[in-house]
């Protein structure tokens, strides 16, 4: 068994275990005694804020972890959106890691994938800035996220 994980909840926040939402009533602190798919609410990405390519692909892999039954046909709009960034993406480090975060996933590592696309949302907001992807580009793939809304 690996170590135990603490984690501390204020009073009203809630967290996503397993695909269940718990919310808890008093300041609390949880330790899990073995491994656990879990979310805090402060890293649950809304709908209506998945407005970027790179935030659509993290609405898509958060649920994986909320939603564990659906998890085969969130997986493959995972692999459809991985596959549409790769091709509308130039900047050398955010393709690398684009590759490394579809790893993850096929790996069973969701969590570790949402962190890792969190860490791109800076370079994702220079390079549309600058425009340097194409408005239809970021059009094509909010159509794909869109039955997820």
């Amino acid at each position: 068994m690996k170590s135990t994980l603490r984690i501390s909840l204020k009073s009203g926040e809630r967290i996503f275990i397993n695909g269940a939402v718990l919310r808890v009533d008093r300041k609390v602190a949880l330790e899990f005694l073995n491994d656990v798919t879990f979310l805090l609410e402060n890293h649950v990405l809304q709908p209506e804020d998945a407005n970027t390519p790179l935030r659509q692909l993290y609405f898509i892999a958060q649920m994986i972890l909320i939603n564990p039954e659906g998890k085969e046909q969130t997986l493959t709009m995972f692999r459809k959106s991985i596959v549409m960034l790769l091709a509308c993406f130039h900047d050398d480090e955010v393709l690398a890691e684009l590759k490394r975060i579809d790893a993850m996933v096929a790996s069973g590592r969701a969590f570790d994938a949402l962190k890792a696309i969190r860490g791109l949302y800076v370079i994702e907001d220079r390079i549309l800035n600058n425009q340097e992807m194409t408005p239809g580009t970021i059009e094509q793939i909010r159509r794909e996220i869109a039955p997820w809304r």
